[in-house]
């Protein structure tokens, strides 16, 4: 059994950023990630460039210099291996936390590779890990795919893009210039408002010319291995197709959560209770950070507004222990 003060499940930006406040306050501290660093940014497809500027993904105020005022994805990774290595930052990678269970003032953590007892659990995995699911029939197919890389397996061939998200167009747009017939599926009525500013009017250009093809108010109702049915205005349609790149978004691991013992809002959100000045939540001792803290709602928290969660957090650690210290010599005073 490994004793540590603190363990941070989570090792992307947010996470690294806690365990940059533990390291500078002196807290015995651990980082366990299930896969490479900042493995959700790791993920994003090869070419992708950041909405923020390189400045508002920073943390701990270390400078993050980029060749464009927007980093690209490789740019990022680079950024925050240095701020690991060059910290010496204490995160164990390819180490999946199982379960987080409280028996009394302690916790126990279980991962497939060691079993820790700590006094206090910061949660910050992020919420890329299960796609939302189109729940229709075919999905299962290997044609079918909820995450995007790259645009070269897909040359020549006919791709339909499920979405009207960044991800969404910023994959219809790669493939097309890539040689591959895209083909966008949208429930929405028109691309995304959130869509970046410089991308967006490329996007909705291709579409008014023909080069990308757009059902709008349509929805998928069934995949099979060469063609697929799509529920339109105007009726089903039925049409050859190679792949299904369905990027409608993802969620939260909330069965982690739950086993954990956090609770959540009845409505269709699902945001988990926390205290917003501490981070917090129902389970005394245990904390989230970062995009997790939005529950469904998966764009109100991003690097640059939930970097300061760190802080929040180690304040609150840092205050309980003070806290303690001075109940423990009331206490043997009074004796």
């Amino acid at each position: 059994m490994i004793e540590k003060e603190v363990i941070i499940i989570g090792a992307g930006p947010i996470g690294i950023a806690c365990a940059l406040e533990c390291q500078k306050r002196n807290i015995d501290y651990v980082v366990l990630e299930k896969g490479a660093l900042t493995n959700s940014l790791f993920n994003y497809p090869l070419n992708m460039t950041f909405f923020s500027s390189s400045e508002k993904l920073e943390i701990d105020k270390i400078p993050f210099i980029s060749n464009n005022p927007k980093p690209t994805r490789n740019e990022a990774l680079e950024y925050y291996r240095r701020v690991t290595t060059s910290n010496t930052l204490q995160i164990n990678l390819y180490e999946q936390v199982f379960s987080v269970e409280k028996e009394g003032d302690r916790f126990h953590v279980n991962s497939d590779k060691n079993q820790y007892m700590v006094h206090n659990v910061v949660i910050a995995t992020g919420f890329y890990d299960i796609p939302n699911l189109l729940n229709v029939k075919g999905e299962a197919l290997p044609k079918v795919f909820h995450y995007y890389k790259e645009a070269h397996p897909y040359t020549l061939q006919d791709i339909v893009v499920v979405g009207a998200s960044n991800s969404s167009v910023d994959a219809a747009l790669e493939i097309y210039r890539k040689g591959g017939n895209v083909t966008m599926v949208v429930r929405g009525s028109q691309i995304g408002e959130r869509v970046k500013y410089w991308v967006r009017p490329d996007i909705i250009n291709r579409i008014e010319e023909g080069s990308i093809k757009a059902y709008f108010d349509s929805e998928i109702t069934e995949i099979r291995d060469h063609d697929i049915t799509i529920k339109t205005p105007e009726g089903h349609e039925t049409f050859h197709n190679d792949y299904v790149i369905a990027l409608t978004g993802y969620k939260p691991n909330f069965q982690f959560l739950k086993k954990a013992g956090v609770t959540f809002s009845e409505d269709e959100k699902h945001i988990p209770t926390y205290d917003d000045k501490t981070m917090e939540t129902n389970v005394k001792g245990l904390y989230l950070a970062g995009v997790i803290c939005g529950g469904m709602e998966t764009h109100k928290w991003f690097i640059e507004n939930s970097r300061i969660h760190a802080k929040m957090i180690v304040d609150h650690l840092e205050s309980k222990a003070t806290q303690n210290v001075a109940e423990d010599k009331k206490q043997h005073e009074t004796i």
